[in-house]
């Protein structure tokens, strides 16, 4: 039995393909600066928590949805802060 054959299709308006190429390689990435990053203290005994979760959570997710090793992560999220201009330790 045979394959069918692979439909083909026809870009008829060439600027909005290109356009829509473009588009692909496109990131847009929002930290607010109102965003709890540091914890708040919790008030026990011992060791108090650096990081908010949403922080932790946040690097976790760019970590996932890049693919990339906790090291590259922390160094990837650290280029985000600065070239937002944020002055924000970055969880390791």
């Amino acid at each position: 039995m045979s394959k069918p054959a692979p439909t083909r299709y026809r870009t008829l308006n060439w600027s909005s393909y290109y356009a829509s190429l473009r588009e692909r390689g496109s990131l847009t990435v929002w930290f607010d600066p109102g965003m709890a990053w540091h914890a708040a203290p919790s008030g026990k005994q011992g060791r108090q928590k650096t990081f908010s979760d949403a922080a932790i959570q946040a690097c976790l997710t760019i970590k996932v949805l890049f693919g990339l090793p906790l090291r590259q992560t922390t160094g990837f999220v650290a280029s985000l802060l600065k070239l937002m201009g944020l002055d924000w330790s970055v969880p390791d």
